[in-house]
């Protein structure tokens, strides 16, 4: 079930007993959350709305909670965030959970509560039997991130439905500057909506005015000057990073996960790979997948694994105080660019 089948279903009166939100897209968490929380009136949300972190609380609390009768209300809802024993994972420290008592629960829902599981994980441990007692009885709501096509297809219908209007070029750009994130794209939205407030269609020119690039996005652009050997822009790109206070070591690990990213989508194309099937074998955004292969248009294997080499040299000279940190990476481009070997030890 998606998020909007859920939302359609909320408002029908159709309220599941209990409901799991299995994915990492946060916008998506955040709008199944509220659609659910509406679901208890405003004035009782104080004594029949609670949320209880897995990572804080032992989920007994949280169960006491959920078996109460609601408090002069018709519903109670009880939001379990973090339920990291559903996964693998094996904490050193926390609370004792009741996991058993919470399997018996699952099994046996109570009637006047709606239980809401938020899981932001990309799966759950099958194995165990608290998990297949939860995907027998809970409404599973999906939402892990969502690829370009869907994002873009989400923002337009967010902005569709206050009557705003955003341009092809702007929406591109929209998804250039958040790196085809979709919660990154709803954490721009209310900025070109206030532009767009008094009719004004949402184009490229409020998109660049607007919405600053991410982090990602200026790697990207640095990794293609370094890709295309223009000195002057790598080194330009690479100074403004300075100076906005980002770390060299930070910067340099970055274009190593970046270039390493190449190499791998470079030999999984090689292998007849397509982009859907590098995506699923990596598990990385679809939005890197395009950009990467878009970029292995203008570089080969050999120059992709020098750089590498070379970035990763550079990491170990920054590291271990060979060379100042803030001059690495010139140096590197330097060497890169000429062709010529440039010692990091000075």
């Amino acid at each position: 079930m998606t998020v909007q089948e859920l939302i359609r279903q909320l408002k029908k009166g159709d309220l599941p007993p209990l409901v799991l939100l299995l994915g990492t897209e946060q916008a998506l968490v955040d709008q199944a959350l509220a659609a659910l929380k509406a679901v208890i009136p405003a004035d009782q949300q104080t004594m029949n709305f609670a949320t209880y972190d897995m990572r804080q609380t032992a989920v007994g609390v949280a169960l006491d909670d959920a078996a109460s009768p609601p408090f002069f209300g018709d519903w109670r809802e009880v939001v379990i965030s973090d339920p990291y024993f559903l996964t693998g994972e094996k904490p050193k420290s926390g609370p004792e959970h009741d996991v058993q008592g919470l399997e018996a629960y699952f099994k046996q829902p109570a009637p006047s509560t709606v239980m809401v599981i938020v899981a932001p994980y990309e799966k759950l441990d099958a194995r165990k039997n608290v998990v297949k007692a939860l995907n027998r009885s809970a409404k599973i709501v999906n939402v892990a991130p969502l690829d370009q096509r869907a994002a873009e297809a989400a923002v337009q219908r967010e902005l569709k439905a206050q009557h705003l209007q955003i341009t092809p070029d702007a929406l591109n750009a929209l998804v250039q500057r958040t790196a085809g994130e979709y919660t990154a794209m709803v954490h721009e939205l209310p900025k070109l909506k206030l532009y767009a407030a008094e009719g004004a269609t949402i184009d490229v020119k409020a998109v660049d005015e607007l919405v600053p690039k991410a982090l990602t996005d200026r790697v990207f652009d640095l990794v293609d000057a370094v890709v295309r050997k223009n000195t002057t822009q790598a080194l330009s790109l690479y100074r403004d990073l300075l100076l906005q206070k980002e770390e060299p070591i930070h910067l340099n690990a970055l274009l190593v996960m970046q270039f390493r990213l190449l190499l791998q989508v470079q030999i999984l194309a090689k292998k007849g790979y397509g982009q859907g099937d590098i995506q699923q074998t990596l598990k990385v955004h679809p939005f890197r997948i395009k950009k990467a292969l878009q970029e292995l248009r203008r570089v080969d294997g050999k120059t992709l694994r020098r750089a590498f080499s070379g970035l990763v040299d550079t990491e170990t000279a920054m590291k271990t105080g060979r060379v100042d940190k803030n001059l690495a990476f010139e140096l590197f481009v330097l060497q890169y660019t000429s062709g010529q070997k440039i010692a990091l030890n000075e």
